[in-house]
């Protein structure tokens, strides 16, 4: 069963960009787009580099080592190099505060 940890205020994740949070021992990228929070490993799958400094660009990230992206909804690996998915987690927002699940 999953439980949903307070990663942080809303207005600490700037729209259009991620932060990193150790959430439950794991290193999750929480990113804001368009006032809706994502979350996803922060690890990219091909080089390892953190996904939470990437660039985003409508619901992607791109890894900032090689420029593989991934979809911030599915986790699904969008351009080469990356060809295996990041794991997504779920979010939900409770008045000023985000909360990712993890099991």
């Amino acid at each position: 069963m999953a439980h949903y940890f307070r990663v942080a205020a809303r207005d600490e994740i700037p729209e259009g960009q991620g932060r990193c949070f150790t959430v439950a021992g794991r290193r999750v990228a929480v990113f804001r787009v368009d006032d809706r929070f994502y979350a996803i490993d922060d690890r990219c799958t091909h080089a390892e580099a953190s996904l939470s400094e990437g660039v985003v660009r409508d619901c992607q990230v791109e890894c900032p080592r090689h420029g593989a992206t991934f979809d911030l909804r599915s986790g699904e690996a969008t351009a080469l190099p990356a060809t295996v998915p990041v794991r997504t987690y779920q979010v939900r927002v409770e008045g000023d505060d985000v909360l990712v699940a993890v099991d």
